[in-house]
């Protein structure tokens, strides 16, 4: 069977361009006892796979690809073929062989760090695609951050940076739904008005317009109690000067050191966690994934009741999956990153 992969075609040297990948054809293997096979139909596009691109990734995070590797991430797909009695010809399923047509992948196998292992889907009133943006693991995400991590309060003052993606713009709504006052920052105007008027964040900031602790004194001159921190560098920097005594930062992700071979430094105001009593906690949402019932239950409820907007960026075809990625890590989205096969 004719398959088609995305693969890394050479590391990048600053930026990712398109041509740093290549979509190449292979052959779909035989599929062994416990495997299925599996056509894609929705990949999910998400910043962290850039880490992966370059010849060292962080410790203690996946390895780094070698040009020639395919690119991983997670996906949805009808399976095809099964040798697995869990699984049944016909079945709507995620996994976490993404960017190619064709995916055979091992029931019980391998994970993204406690994510994207083959889980069948019962998409109901939904979207199936929801099943990779907000009922899925963006959505997980954004719910443990505010709720495990942050331990969110119903007076706290919330910071989301990078607000407009895939997991902050959740994150926005379930910290406002449930009373929260929330200061969002994207960048771009129109990102800006996005958090305001469909998101419904208590205030909008736009990184991009003016200083950022400026902009976040003026926003909450009384400070903030929490930040959920998709973005590192400067965004961290200016939480830890604005954050009140005892507050807590989630650390998600740095996305603003993803796509570059020379990171710009970090915060040079640490101190301020000393001064103050923070508490700063990593997390990685595979390993929460026993909360997939309860977050669920509560974002699909809102979405049923019309109290959530969700926004994606699609792209069409697997030809398109370069771009959605160089696009996706220059800001170029509103929301989940897609591409539909």
């Amino acid at each position: 069977m004719h398959n088609r992969v995305v693969c890394l075609a050479s590391r990048p040297a600053g930026r990712l361009v398109p041509d740093n990948l290549a979509i190449v054809d292979a052959e779909v293997p035989p599929l062994a006892p416990g495997e299925v096979l599996i056509r894609n139909t929705w990949l999910s596009i998400d910043p962290s796979i850039r880490l992966r691109l370059n010849a060292a990734t962080p410790s203690g995070y996946l390895p780094p690809l070698v040009p020639g590797d395919p690119l991983v991430g997670l996906a949805l797909g009808t399976v095809v073929e099964s040798r697995s009695p869990e699984f049944a010809a016909g079945e709507l399923v995620s996994h976490m062989f993404g960017y190619r047509t064709y995916a055979v992948v091992a029931a019980g196998g391998e994970t993204l760090g406690g994510a994207g292992g083959l889980t069948r889907i019962d998409p109901g009133e939904f979207a199936p695609e929801w099943y990779l943006g907000p009922l899925g693991s963006a959505g997980l995400t954004a719910y443990v951050g505010l709720f495990e991590i942050l331990e969110l309060k119903p007076k706290d003052v919330l910071w989301v940076s990078a607000a407009a993606g895939a997991v902050g713009s959740i994150a926005v709504q379930l910290a406002t739904l449930r009373g929260n006052t929330v200061v969002a920052s994207a960048g771009g105007p129109e990102k800006v008005e996005y958090l305001r008027n469909a998101l419904g964040a208590s205030h909008a900031i736009d990184y991009r317009a003016g200083d950022l602790k400026k902009q976040l004194a003026e926003a909450v001159p009384d400070g903030i109690d929490a930040y959920f921190d998709n973005v590192g560098g400067d965004h961290l920097g200016a939480a830890l000067n604005h954050l009140r005594p005892g507050g807590r930062v989630a650390m998600c992700g740095a996305v603003s050191t993803y796509d570059t071979d020379s990171p710009a430094p970090g915060p040079t105001n640490l101190f301020q966690i000393t001064a103050k009593s923070l508490q700063m906690r990593g997390f990685r949402a595979g390993a929460y994934d026993g909360l997939y019932a309860d977050f669920r239950s509560e974002v699909g409820g809102y979405l049923t009741a019309g109290m959530m907007t969700y926004q994606e960026t699609v792209f069409e075809g697997l030809e398109q999956a370069p771009a959605a990625l160089v696009g996706m890590l220059n800001g170029r989205n509103t929301g989940k990153t897609l591409c539909r096969l």
